[in-house]
């Protein structure tokens, strides 16, 4: 989807996130429409090759706060110098944290429920994050699990899952290769999680659909925004 497609519903707003004396990064505030306001608060990790600029990101930002979330992206420290290799765990995970904190304390945010996850390696930081300091968290949404790199089932990243306690949403496309739907169902069912799966049929890692399915894309974001929404009125 091209940022041209984006429509917002009001401007973000732009925060510094600071890490350390010496590091910071960007997030952005995009405010729920105030004529449906769920009171949570969403925040949303990136990918590990693009930024919380990229286009999926923008659209999964501005389309749950046209419905009612006040939703937060941020850049992970190597995306905000301009880096291409993700930074080691504990520093993903310490600047996620960061975020947290900022979200929980944020003047018009403090009210709100808190749910964390992302896209990708976003959302894979953010379970590592509730594993260990599951504190406020109330749930988690997956926009694409990686559970194993390309090709690698051997290489699982499940272990941790069992840990989280809060509820979880896992969207994931039928053929996404770091994991497929049917990959995931095997996980909740093997792990007992506190878990649903949303699946997208036909669906990659990015929920791109073939258009022989004749489903037009915008279409499949929508429906996929809208099954975040209503999950999480829920939780």
């Amino acid at each position: 989807m091209g940022d041209d497609e984006v429509l917002l519903p009001m401007e973000p707003e732009t925060l510094t996130i600071i890490l350390s004396d010496r590091e910071s990064v960007t997030a952005l505030l995009y405010p729920a429409a105030r004529k449906n306001r769920a009171g949570f608060t969403i925040v949303l990790g990136h990918g590990a090759g693009a930024n919380q600029l990229s286009g999926f990101m923008r659209m999964a930002a501005a389309g749950l706060a046209a419905r009612g979330f006040d939703v937060m992206t941020f850049n992970f420290l190597y995306k905000e110098l301009g880096r291409s290799i993700p930074d080691p765990k504990a520093r993903l995970e310490s600047c996620y944290q960061a975020v947290i904190k900022t979200a929980l304390s944020h003047r018009k945010l403090k009210k709100n429920g808190l749910v964390i996850g992302g896209k990708s390696m976003g959302g894979r930081i953010a379970s590592q994050v509730a594993a260990v300091a599951p504190d406020n968290i109330a749930g988690l949404v997956f926009l694409g699990y990686p559970l194993h790199p390309p090709g690698r089932p051997d290489k699982m990243r499940d272990e941790h899952l069992k840990d989280i306690q809060a509820p979880m949403l896992f969207v994931q496309g039928a053929r996404d290769a770091f994991g497929t739907a049917a990959e995931i169902q095997a996980v909740i069912k093997k792990r007992r999680l506190p878990a649903e799966i949303y699946v997208i049929e036909g669906g990659d890692h990015s929920f791109k659909v073939p258009k022989s399915l004749g489903v037009p894309q915008q279409q499949v974001y929508e429906n996929t925004m809208d099954t975040v929404a209503e999950w999480t009125r829920t939780i």
